[in-house]
């Protein structure tokens, strides 16, 4: 099989499962409602940016990658 086809199956595996984690595992890690994450309501107008989720999912991808890299 292709290398490319292997790595593609793999992604999309490994996506269904965060997805999966991150539907029914959300009640217990709150990703997007963490302290830190900011929210202004004015009027009409909401902005929502979760800063402290966007820096704990780059610290985990991170790691994810450098135990990819430590076993190769």
């Amino acid at each position: 099989m292709n290398p490319i086809a292997k790595i593609l199956i793999v992604a999309g595996v490994l996506l269904i499962i965060l997805g999966l984690v991150w539907q029914f595992g959300g009640r217990f890690l709150p990703l997007g409602k963490l302290p830190g994450d900011l929210l202004i309501k004015q009027g009409n107008f909401t902005f929502y940016f979760p800063v402290v989720t966007c820096i704990l999912i780059s610290v985990m991808i991170s790691l994810l990658f450098y135990l990819f890299r430590l076993f190769r």
